[in-house]
């Protein structure tokens, strides 16, 4: 087991699978691990034409990336995904489960299937893909290994698996559930040389929240939630998915990296409450 770590390419060699890649925070983070040397596989639910763009955009870019559309909700169609990923590169080093939707209501008002399509993709969907991940990755060769690790895990969390939210509780909920997913599956496959880490962004300029920034009004109401004055953008985000995925990180599991601009410092206590 040996890694020829190089900070200029710190993924060369590595095969990625990015769930949700066809647009916002998946698609940047996508196009971040390509360019680190990764082979992508480029995960889409509805949305083909543009995760066949990323795909053009990483090949004449000089890398490898194949599209593969899977409801990662759907226990079936994440084996398919997985299975696609090994067919056409051969293993998987890096999953980062970064499919995400909101359906927003108030409690009151919000529906089974409201409560149900966002539990399901946000938190069922990661559960689903890690546990393919892991398997996959206890069965790999330990001398073909592109890393130190056996595999990197990265979920896509949320400010919110520790901010609460009113009128967006099925969101929260999931994003709390997956901090303890996050922690707990990371305790049980460390030992197999297995890393689990997770994201949680903070306002990140991307279409689910187009309302939040969109406009001065809106945009300057959001700042007074972020200390460090500027709304994040999708490459905020994708820095730190390479990171976490190489062996620069290769220490780190179990843990919550904010990328949130201070997000979760609690802002409105900056005069003291």
């Amino acid at each position: 087991m040996a890694s020829h770590f190089d900070p200029a390419i710190p993924l060369a060699g590595h095969v990625a699978v990015v769930t949700g890649a066809s647009s916002g925070i998946g698609l940047s983070v996508a196009e971040a691990l390509a360019g680190a040397g990764a082979a992508v596989v480029v995960n889409y639910h509805s949305d083909n034409a543009s995760a066949d763009t990323l795909v053009d955009r990483i090949r004449a870019d000089g890398g490898r990336a194949i599209a593969v559309g899977a409801n990662v909700s759907d226990e079936a169609e994440v084996a398919r995904l997985f299975d696609a990923a090994a067919d056409a590169f051969g293993r998987i080093d890096i999953l980062v489960a970064n499919s995400g939707v909101q359906k927003d209501a108030s409690i009151a008002d919000m529906t089974l299937d409201d409560w149900n399509t966002v539990i399901g993709v946000n938190l069922t969907g990661q559960f689903l893909c890690a546990r393919e991940a892991v398997r996959r990755f206890r069965t790999q060769p330990a001398d073909r290994r592109p890393a130190r690790s056996a595999g990197s895990i990265v979920t896509m969390s949320s400010v919110h698996e520790v901010i609460p939210w009113a009128g967006h509780i099925n969101y929260a909920a999931s994003k709390g559930g997956s901090r303890m997913f996050t922690r707990s599956l990371a305790q049980e496959v460390a030992a197999d040389r297995i890393r689990v880490n997770a994201i949680a962004p903070g306002a990140i300029r991307t279409p689910i929240n187009h309302d939040a920034w969109d406009g001065d009004e809106a945009l300057e109401k959001l700042l007074r939630l972020i200390p460090y004055g500027r709304i994040g953008e999708p490459d905020d985000v994708a820095r730190a998915a390479v990171w976490l995925a190489s062996d620069a990180a290769d220490y780190v599991t179990g843990t919550t990296l904010f990328v949130d601009g201070g997000m979760t410092l609690y802002p409105e206590f900056r005069d003291n409450g």
